[in-house]
């Protein structure tokens, strides 16, 4: 086994982050950018060799392990009460890898922020540690804290740092886009809280230790009761349908990194809280709820795929296209099937990645443009053919094109599906095929035929934009190409979920 110090590396470098941020003077801003990036280096370095060093021919346990005790044997706490446990299984192994990805790219790609980039980068870090701290904790109290240190500091990034979308017809505030967020993402967690201490008082225990909750056979009745309370808390994040309305406003207004981290990282929190939360936590209440949850999760492909089809604006098409495809995350979960749980897993990497790609190329050309109307761009190729390159191999990841991550990942919850649900996943090919459309519609309309007028000064991406697709499409390459070390983390740890056949 593995020093659970590792897992504390991840949480400890954002913070110490932050805390040596708060010290630097706010002029000293190439200070600032050199110790992030230093960060997310460290981050990367560290989430890589998590992933690697997670031992798959050891039965999909959590590994990693550390417990440092808390409080115990006080008010209403037994021995066990609450307690800073970490470890990570074949499922949350991924998730950090993708977390260390897309926090050292959001690192590099904010390198251009002027604006009171310290306090910029402190709010970053501490998001990223709230993403780290969920993902490895085993705690159930401290899955929740962290879960919402993750989602908070999302208002001051988008409403102090974000912009605004503007056209003729409809705009957006970055203060609007901040607030709905944060309201709905609020309003959500209360259900996730009424949860928790259901199970609390219903284990009778006094502990919040998940895996002694995880051994506690709850009566059915009240599996049954309290599911919907964490499926629908959690898939508030994941953009589960109709509660999914935050997602695209938020991406839109959010500055190129927190973009980068939301779609690429903060919605897979939902998903994966789906999991602990739900189907690890309360199995006969996922067994009954999950035809509802194929359902919300179909109309989340559909009308995700057909809403980005409609847009004109590069960040909404890749906001409903991040509704679509966390929909077929969605989707691979209700299948409560090997296959279909382990392509969503697949999945949440795949989409983490090449989403994080769309959203720092089109951060590339805004910055220079102050557009993201596709209607006004056209022969782009002519200009930066490597943004070019970078967001065609995106879009065809987006589409499921062979070789590619997300073929590997949307493969699984099709399998997984048609053994169970087998009219949604015809819904769900069907929308591949509205993707396909958009995509390439999107191609077509920016990147190729005349060259505008109004941006034959366009230059090429940054070397520090260029670094982080070439980091991002290595991913989507990897997975792709080379699938298994995904697969063999991942199939294990999903066949010890009770209830999943």
């Amino acid at each position: 086994m593995h020093s659970g110090y590792w897992l504390i590396a991840t949480l400890a470098i954002p913070l110490i982050a932050a805390a040596v941020l708060v010290a630097v003077p706010d002029d000293k801003k190439d200070v600032v950018r050199w110790l992030s990036a230093i960060a997310g280096a460290a981050l990367l370095v560290v989430s890589t060799y998590i992933f690697f060093a997670y031992e798959t021919d050891r039965g999909g346990g959590y590994q990693f392990f550390i417990r440092w005790d808390w409080l115990q044997n006080v008010a209403f706490l037994g021995p066990h009460g609450m307690a800073l446990t970490f470890g990570v299984d074949g499922i949350a192994a991924p998730m950090v890898l993708l977390t260390g990805m897309v926090a050292f790219g959001g690192a590099l790609i904010s390198w251009k922020i002027e604006h009171h980039n310290k306090d910029f980068f402190i709010l970053f870090w501490v998001l990223v540690a709230g993403v780290y701290g969920t993902f490895e904790s085993l705690d159930l109290f401290f899955f929740f804290f962290f879960y919402e240190v993750a989602v908070l500091p999302m208002y001051l990034l988008i409403a102090v740092w974000g912009s605004s979308s503007i056209f003729e017809t409809f705009s957006r505030t970055k203060e609007y886009s901040a607030m709905k967020l944060t309201i709905m993402l609020v309003a959500a967690s209360i259900l996730i809280f009424l949860g928790i201490f259901a199970v609390f008082h219903e284990a009778g225990a006094g502990t919040f230790d998940l895996q002694t909750l995880y051994a506690y056979q709850f009566d059915e009745n009240f599996q049954k009761a309290v599911f919907p309370l964490m499926v629908i808390g959690c898939g508030v994040l994941a953009g589960l349908w109709p509660f999914h309305t935050w997602s695209p406003d938020g991406h839109v207004s959010a500055p190129t990194a927190v973009s980068m981290l939301h779609a690429g990282v903060l919605m897979k929190l939902g998903a994966f809280g789906i999991i602990r939360l739900g189907i690890q936590l309360l199995p006969e209440g996922a067994t009954f709820w999950m035809p509802g949850l194929m359902i919300l999760a179909t109309t989340n492909v559909v009308y995700g795929a057909f809403a980005a089809t409609a847009q004109r604006d590069w960040k909404y098409m890749i906001g409903y296209s991040s509704v679509s495809h966390m929909g077929l995350v969605l989707m691979g979960l209700a299948t409560m099937n090997v296959i279909g749980i382990e392509g969503s897993v697949l999945q949440m990497f795949a989409h983490g990645v090449m989403t994080a790609t769309f959203f720092a190329m089109v951060g590339s050309i805004y910055d220079q443009t102050h557009s993201r109307d596709m209607r006004q761009y056209s022969g782009l190729v002519n200009r930066m053919p490597l943004f070019v390159f970078f967001m065609g191999i995106a879009g065809l990841a987006s589409l499921g094109l062979p070789g590619l991550a997300g073929f590997i990942a949307e493969f699984n919850i099709f399998v997984g599906t048609f053994r169970t649900y087998p009219w949604a996943a015809a819904l769900g090919i069907f929308a591949a095929m509205v993707t396909a459309v958009y995509i390439l519609r999107m191609m077509s309309m920016a990147f190729f035929g005349p060259l505008d007028d109004r941006f034959t000064e366009v230059k090429e991406m940054t070397y520090l934009e260029r670094a982080t697709a070439v980091m991002l499409l290595g991913g989507m390459l990897f997975m792709g190409l080379y699938p298994a070390p995904f697969i063999d983390r991942i199939q294990e740890s999903v066949r010890m979920l009770p209830g999943v056949s």
